[in-house]
């Protein structure tokens, strides 16, 4: 597999996750407080990783469509060290992001207003995390093929 090839898995990866993220978000919101809140989140972030999911891929094809010659292998080289440096990029605002939930999650009022969005940012940095750790360290290394 080549790096265009990974990217079309990563991006495909991504657009499944964000699919569920949203329908289970709905589903969510039938809770109380809590519950809206942290569906809120999953329908938030499932938007927001298939807009990325989407971008991403068509970001590929322009590039690919502006290069001499795509299959050159020191070109998918030089793709799959600007996609695993942006991977690691992303694994620490993924982290970021879990901060974030956690200090969202410690204020809540009692109510679960807070707590549902902290803990949903949360569920949703972690899974990131995950996936851009995997993905960059699973990052195809024969260029040549």
């Amino acid at each position: 597999m080549n790096v265009f090839q990974y990217q079309d898995k990563i991006s495909k990866r991504l657009l499944r996750w964000s699919i569920r993220s949203v329908v289970v978000g709905v589903l969510m919101r039938f809770g109380g407080k809590f519950g809206k809140n942290l569906g809120n989140q999953f329908i938030s972030w499932g938007v927001i990783d298939a807009a990325i999911a989407i971008g991403g891929d068509i970001a590929k094809r322009n590039r690919i469509d502006h290069m001499d010659n795509p299959g050159k292998p020191e070109i998918k080289r030089k793709e799959a060290e600007n996609l695993t440096r942006l991977l690691w990029i992303n694994a620490g605002l993924d982290i970021l992001y879990m901060i974030w939930g956690f200090i969202w999650a410690k204020r809540d009022k009692g109510d679960g207003v807070a707590r549902g969005n902290g803990i949903g940012i949360i569920i949703q940095g972690l899974f990131l995390f995950v996936f851009d750790v995997f993905h960059a360290r699973t990052m195809p290394q024969n260029h040549d093929k």
